[in-house]
């Protein structure tokens, strides 16, 4: 009797355990999980942290309207540590682990292009908000920063245009971004008659501290008698020194103008820009732009983030865009299903902040406005420049020998990378 009695209440214990193991399931069932994958530690956490919060802010916003498809959306945020090989690790953990529905993150290409195979093995989504050298289109990566037609082409034209131009420093953090980017620029600078020895390409390592001999290198190359610029791809808490030194060496905007394509508000904020006024910047929004829309995002991250000296910037309206878009394609789609949020988001429109709508194309980029702002004494930025409408978002450059003839189109050709003279698929997302 004592056994059959010790033998019923094991057995009552078990389905007591299993019922909290099911109601723990369904609970966990009754949320959306939203994998955040940014930098909160090492070189890039400058950076990187504001679009954790961002995307915690836009998260928090749609809970408050109910939130997607009659559930809560949960959060889930990991720190992949400026660590490229971690992000792959981080990717495959929110997708197996904690089946996050999509992932918002990354910065620098080559965090991205670890995570690229993973979130394509595993057929997740990838929602990428950092300007980026193009080369690339995956049906499992939504672009929605700018590619180089969208601000380094058009920076280049500025320059070469408005301030006439004639010898150019392409400075950048060694990595496939700068890399990539400055490959394009020097062919498209070529092919605008531009000599050999009028450009000067220099890469420095994450994180690079002792800029005095590059800057006076700098110094050097524009004091042959012709108009000098620095086009600059240096990412991450590099541009701090990088920005001091040439402050120290009295490098105005006057004598060698510097266009930044990785500083925004959020870097600035750090630093003394009193130096610095002039230097310019090439985005696709800034905190400056006047609109109802602009001023109540600004409103509404100063409260959330509890600090009213914070700022906001270009890669914070990326992730604004994209989230609102797959949260329209998946309303739209009824579901948070891969393949069908993938089909159901080519088309989508939401409104920018700088007074426009975005498009999310067939080559998975987004069409934007380009600016280009000088740096004022408060560190923000007055436009001087704008496109007169949206650009669309190229993802294979048209300077480029192997990408000129590529097309991106998942819709009607269900390829990344289609050439148009062979009229063949090339089989892989990101060629070359």
């Amino acid at each position: 009797m004592k056994l059959k009695k010790i033998a019923k209440h094991v057995g009552a214990l078990g389905i007591a355990c299993g019922l909290t193991i099911a109601s723990f399931s369904a609970a966990a069932a009754d949320t959306i999980k939203v994998g955040i994958l940014h930098s909160l530690s090492g070189t890039m956490a400058i950076s990187e942290t504001t679009l954790k919060d961002t995307m915690l802010m836009l998260i928090e916003e749609q809970n408050k309207k109910g939130g997607l498809l009659g559930k809560k959306l949960e959060p889930v945020v990991v720190d992949p540590a400026s660590n490229w090989p971690l992000f792959a690790e981080k990717t495959r953990e929110l997708l197996t682990k904690d089946k996050v529905a999509a992932i918002f993150g990354c910065w620098t290409s080559v965090s991205r292009k670890s995570v690229l195979p993973v979130i394509e093995e595993l057929n997740g989504v990838l929602f990428y908000p950092v300007q980026y050298e193009g080369e690339e289109s995956s049906r499992n990566v939504f672009y929605t920063g700018a590619a180089p037609n969208q601000q380094a082409i058009p920076a280049v034209d500025y320059l070469m245009k408005d301030m006439k131009v004639k010898r150019w420093v392409l400075a950048g953090t060694d990595y496939v971004y700068p890399r990539t980017t400055n490959k394009i620029l020097e062919a498209y600078l070529m092919s605008k008659g531009v000599a050999k020895e009028d450009i000067m390409i220099n890469y420095t390592p994450f994180g690079h501290s002792d800029w005095q001999n590059i800057v006076a290198d700098i110094k050097r190359f524009g004091s042959a008698g012709k108009k000098t610029a620095v086009v600059s791809t240096i990412n991450g808490d590099a541009n701090v020194p990088f920005y001091r030194e040439l402050g120290n060496q009295k490098v105005t905007a006057e004598d060698i103008p510097v266009v930044a394509f990785s500083v925004g508000e959020e870097e600035l904020s750090g630093i003394d820009t009193k130096p610095l006024v002039g230097h310019l910047a090439a985005w696709n929004y800034f905190m400056s732009v006047e609109n109802p829309a602009n001023e109540a995002f600004i409103k509404q991250w100063k409260a959330f983030i509890k600090n009213d000296k914070r700022v906001t910037n270009d890669p914070m309206e990326a992730h604004y865009i994209g989230f609102n878009m797959w949260v329209k394609a998946v309303e739209k789609a009824g579901s948070t299903d891969t393949d069908k949020v993938v089909d159901a988001i080519v088309g989508v429109e939401v409104p920018n902040l700088t007074g426009g709508i975005s498009k999310m194309l067939p080559n998975h980029h987004i069409t934007k406005p380009v600016l280009i702002g000088e740096i004022q004494e408060d560190g923000q930025f007055l436009t001087v420049w704008e496109t007169e409408g949206l650009v669309a978002g190229d993802a294979w450059s048209d300077f480029l020998e192997g990408s000129k003839d590529l097309e991106s189109d998942w819709v009607s050709l269900k390829c990344g990378n289609y050439n148009t003279k062979t009229k063949k698929c090339l089989g892989a997302a990101a060629a070359q």
